[in-house]
């Protein structure tokens, strides 16, 4: 299935019933006052989360929802019929934009959670609302009001607790594999991931993660350069960035520690909270190296970067280094969650 994040719709909610003007005309009643009913109230159109969707694609192809209107009042004191809702289905971690006003309308980061996007216009009023002493035959109504109309932005950001950061080829898809069962496109070429992948990590029994893995960064992301900044909104919602870094490059003139900063500025240009977020650094393709070399090349790396926070070395291919990783990762993860103030009063 094509990997759609983005999308925009016009919804429509239905037009309330117009109100009726009537009068009861029964035998041995010939005067029998007003018995005109309400009209009924519109559709009104909802957007809910749902777990089993991971994609968009249905709104890519589908751009226009209109609810039904309320039906007319009748006589006999005869209410019009309402309209049924629309309910639209969304993946979990989708935002919905009034792409007018650019308000945020709903956040839907659980399964099930529900957002009214477009109320239906309610029923208008038949002419029995109208009788008064002084008024026994009124021949007034009101017409249904109009629904709201408009035209939404969805946007979907995947739900994750760690998102992986680095250049094209650092290795993020051969980790992803290393540790989920997830299976992403694996090649010697740049930007063989062309939309995020999740996978779920799991240490042992009821404790596990979810990683993103997102095109490779390049300079100029943040201009819309290369893939990755399509992608970047994807990492939003995680708690832990992993920076992996290509420890051995091909490449002779490959300069690491550059592309490392390069992918950190980036990151900032894009957005500050981002940048912000905690970040680990992963030296990658230590199978490439021999012992000494690979101690050398680490030590050489951390110092001219400047980094000084968490550091671990690793082999996506073999899998050496990985689940020290994972278990740090995993510590680093429920320690957060007992801390975060944040977790407390969503509770």
């Amino acid at each position: 299935m094509k990997f759609i994040d983005e999308a925009r719709i016009d919804v429509t909610a239905g037009d309330g019933g117009n109100g009726c003007v009537s009068f009861r005309r029964e035998k041995f009643i010939p005067k029998g006052g007003p018995d005109g009913g309400d009209g009924g109230r519109g559709g009104s159109i909802w957007v809910m989360a749902d777990r089993n969707l991971n994609t968009l694609i249905e709104y890519r192809y589908t751009r226009h929802f209109k609810a039904r209107n309320g039906e007319g009042g009748r006589g006999s004191d005869c209410y019009g019929k309402g309209a049924d809702d629309i309910t639209l289905k969304v993946p979990v971690g989708t935002v919905v934009r009034d792409d007018d006003s650019g308000e945020t309308l709903a956040d839907l980061a659980r399964d099930g959670q529900k957002a009214l996007v477009a109320r239906g216009g309610k029923g208008g009023l038949g002419n029995l609302h109208f009788k008064s002493s002084i008024n026994r035959a009124p021949r007034q109504s009101t017409p249904g009001e109009e629904g709201e109309r408009r035209r939404l932005h969805l946007e979907l950001k995947v739900l994750a607790d760690v998102g992986l950061l680095g250049m094209p080829n650092a290795g993020k898809s051969t980790f992803i594999r290393a540790v989920s069962a997830a299976r992403p496109k694996v090649a010697d070429y740049p930007f063989t991931t062309l939309h995020p992948n999740l996978g779920v990590v799991r240490v042992d029994h009821g404790r596990s993660f979810v990683v993103a893995d997102i095109p490779g960064l390049i300079e100029g992301a943040a201009e819309g350069h290369g893939l990755g900044h399509r992608f970047l909104r994807h990492l939003a919602r995680t708690r832990l960035l992993l920076h992996l870094v290509d420890l051995a490059p091909c490449d002779p003139g490959a300069d690491p520690v550059q592309d490392a900063r390069a992918i950190v500025a980036e990151l900032r240009r894009y957005d500050e909270d981002l940048y912000r977020k905690p970040r680990w650094l992963v030296l990658n393709k230590t199978d490439l190296l021999d012992a000494d070399e690979r101690a050398g090349r680490i030590a050489a790396f951390v110092q001219a970067y400047g980094w000084s926070g968490p550091v671990f070395a690793i082999s996506a291919l073999n899998g050496e280094g990985c689940p020290h990783l994972v278990f740090a990762i995993m510590q680093h993860l429920d320690t957060e969650h007992r801390t975060d103030p944040r977790e407390d009063s969503a509770a």
